[in-house]
């Protein structure tokens, strides 16, 4: 539990927090430096040979506070509006609904939850966007959309990836 993989993991909790501050250049910094943890700790876990299902669960779960904690603050400061949220957040909308999906198949027991693809490239993005909403950059409505189009591939990736034994949990 006390890695150094799940350390980097947990860094991005004060990194989330530095945003109460409205200062964009440490905003921007702190954003920077959640991508690096994310994409680093994982390899740690690897190379460490300290892969864990905590650590597992606790990756992706740091990555959605960050993220979630983020777009609220940008949120509450009217630099980001509802819809765009909900466009970002629409992987994870895809998510609940694969869960209950599995749920009411009963098939629950069979479908691991694993790093996907899709989720990958959908988190590396959601950090891309904040940084340039941070930044007070205009994107175009193109690249909302595209979130939604990453909830559905991711979606139909867990659907149609067959269960492994053993491998890792991870959304």
């Amino acid at each position: 539990m006390f890695t150094l993989s799940n350390f980097l993991s947990f860094i991005r909790v004060p990194l989330a927090l530095v945003f109460l501050q409205k200062n964009i250049v440490v905003r921007l910094i702190a954003t920077i430096l959640a991508m690096i943890s994310d994409s680093v700790d994982g390899y740690f876990a690897r190379k460490n040979k300290s892969i864990s299902k905590f650590g597992a669960i606790f990756d992706p779960a740091m990555d959605k506070f960050f993220v979630y904690f983020v777009l609220f603050i940008l949120f509450f400061e009217n630099d980001i509006k509802l819809w765009q949220v909900c466009t970002l957040l629409s992987r994870d909308f895809a998510l609940i609904i694969y869960g209950f999906y599995a749920l009411i198949l009963r098939k629950w027991d069979f479908f691991e939850f694993r790093s996907i693809r899709w989720g990958k490239v959908t988190t590396a993005m959601q950090f891309v966007v904040i940084i340039f909403v941070t930044a007070k950059f205009n994107l175009s409505w193109y690249i909302y959309i595209l979130f939604v189009i990453l909830g559905i591939l991711a979606f139909i990736e867990l659907i149609y990836k067959k269960p492994q034994k053993h491998s890792k949990i991870k959304i």
